[in-house]
């Protein structure tokens, strides 16, 4: 397998966000005609959710790690060129000029029939698709932090503009533990965004 250049590496398109958007609408619409189980995730997955509206990254689709060689059949039938990187979680391909992820090994577990069950179907631009559930999505960018990553600026606009999806009881049990994690959580609470633990059930007043 080779790399993933193109054409249309010199620059950006004229509107990323929509070329990102068309990118999420090709792949989506490929694995759901090859009948595959998957979620949108990522940014494009939190823009379905009622997110932020300008996009700048790549397109993201959690898929079942048994399905993977299925998955890249599909794809490169239809033309697109996927490869494995030297990361052993994910693979990449491209559309409209915008890298794709299909993540099977996200943090620290598989990708799980459960978490792809949890998902809901959204609309993106006319185009019906499994989204990942706000709560997983927001867990998912949570236990990424790390000592040596932890972009709290990132995540705190999804937390701000989700938190009514979000279910904030098992975002503590799953997360809280983790101390960058609940640092966040207590910057949620301190920044009112969230109802402190101690005074309720942690939902948002």
């Amino acid at each position: 397998m080779g790399d993933l250049a193109g054409p249309d590496d010199d620059g950006l398109p004229p509107d990323r966000t929509q070329a990102i958007l068309e990118a999420a609408k090709e792949v989506a619409s490929l694995l759901k005609a090859g009948g595959h189980s998957f979620a949108l995730a990522g940014g494009v997955a939190v823009y379905a959710h009622g997110g932020p509206g300008t996009l700048q990254h790549d397109v993201d689709f959690c898929v079942l790690p048994e399905d993977i060689d299925a998955v890249t059949v599909t794809l490169e039938a239809a033309g697109l060129h996927v490869v494995q990187p030297s990361e052993d979680w994910l693979l990449k391909t491209r559309s409209q000029g915008q890298e794709v992820d299909l993540i099977f090994r996200p943090s620290r577990s598989p990708v799980s029939r459960d978490l792809l069950d949890r998902a809901e179907v959204l609309s993106v631009q006319s185009v019906w698709m499994p989204v990942l559930a706000a709560t997983d999505l927001l867990v998912g960018r949570l236990l990424a932090f790390s000592e040596h990553y932890c972009d709290f600026g990132a995540v705190l606009p999804i937390a701000r503009t989700l938190r009514e999806k979000i279910d904030w009881n098992r975002v503590r049990r799953e997360c809280g533990g983790e101390p960058m994690p609940a640092a966040f959580l207590y910057l949620l609470e301190r920044l009112k965004v969230i109802e402190p633990e101690e005074a309720g059930d942690g939902d948002r007043t």
